[in-house]
């Protein structure tokens, strides 16, 4: 089974991607956040920064594109593969309201007779392979049959489906029971997406689907950085956590971030992170209370010495 690594907008920028790649390898494909590409047809510093390959070296990463038509889509497509990348992800995922009230995102999966134009105007023309990302429908599980239908009539790369809808959000539990149902029906490479945090939610996930190739991590992966290893058999390190928080810190204080930006991404991480570890309650608080880098770090170090759930 392959594993890959979910964007997380604000959290898996390039540093974390590489040092979660140092210390903890083995995703076979890391998905970096979306990028919307601009009518001026310019990609910004930021997202060029971003995506420059001296600064994803060693990463095996797939940028992603969030359109609501097929000339952005193809422009962005062409510059990324100048760059050297040799796939190109569609989000038909993102539940944002902000997202999808431009029909970007899950925002395009309301209605399959407007979705069929826009991937019909991308696979007639890219010159990359396209993989795409979707919900199972807007606001019932039973959508997910007309949309297979439609993606069924393109050569899609690889089918990732978050088995939650648009309404869902990220409220309610993954149903990959559901998507058992429509399995069948997906004609390219199955990869599932949706609340896999251990092992035995793996072990589920492939009795429930044995066509799905891969299994893409988000919020589990977040929390765990050490989960592929984990997944695979493997008993990570505690140092290597340790090692990993404390270097990913100092890359951005190194970069020239200020202490107040360091420490919101910091606190960020661990609202994920956090609950893994056992009684945590007292350091979060620390954590979250903090105004000061040394003051985060020395809660966060004495956090780092509890065990997780996996130890207790």
């Amino acid at each position: 089974m392959k594993l890959y690594a979910a964007p997380m907008e604000g959290i898996t920028n390039w540093v974390y991607r590489r040092l979660r790649e140092k210390y903890f390898p083995g995703a076979d494909k890391v998905f970096a956040p979306f990028i919307s590409p601009t009518p001026d047809r310019r990609l910004t510093p930021r997202e060029l920064d971003a995506l420059a390959t001296a600064h994803n070296e060693g990463v095996p990463l797939v940028p992603q594109l969030l359109v609501n038509a097929a000339e952005p889509f193809l422009w962005a497509a062409e510059e990324l593969s100048a760059m050297g990348y040799g796939e190109i992800n569609l989000n038909l995922g993102c539940p944002s309201r902000t997202v999808t009230a431009k029909g970007k995102g899950a925002g395009a999966l309301d209605d399959p007779a407007k979705l069929d134009p826009l991937l019909d105007g991308i696979f007639s023309a890219v010159k990359v392979p396209v993989s795409v990302k979707t919900r199972m429908g807007v606001a019932h599980y039973e959508e997910f049959a007309e949309l297979a239908a439609v993606y069924a009539k393109y050569p899609i790369a690889e089918l990732t489906v978050h088995a939650r809808l648009l309404e869902d959000q990220y409220r309610l539990p993954a149903a990959p029971a559901e998507l058992a149902r429509y399995a069948e029906r997906v004609t390219a490479p199955l990869c599932y997406n949706g609340d896999v945090f251990s092992p035995a939610d793996l072990e589920r996930i492939g009795t429930l689907l044995p066509s799905a190739e891969a299994v893409m991590l988000g919020r589990g992966l977040i929390a765990d950085p050490g989960l592929i290893e984990r997944l695979r058999g493997g008993t990570p390190g505690q140092e290597c956590y340790t090692a990993f928080h404390d270097e990913l810190m100092e890359s951005y204080r190194s970069l020239g971030w200020s202490e107040r930006a360091i420490l919101c991404h910091m606190k960020e991480l661990w609202v994920y992170m956090g609950p893994r570890y056992r009684d945590s309650e007292k350091c979060l608080k620390r954590i979250k209370k903090a105004q000061r880098l040394s003051e985060y770090a020395e809660a966060a170090g004495e956090l780092f010495r509890h065990e997780t759930a996996e130890e207790g």
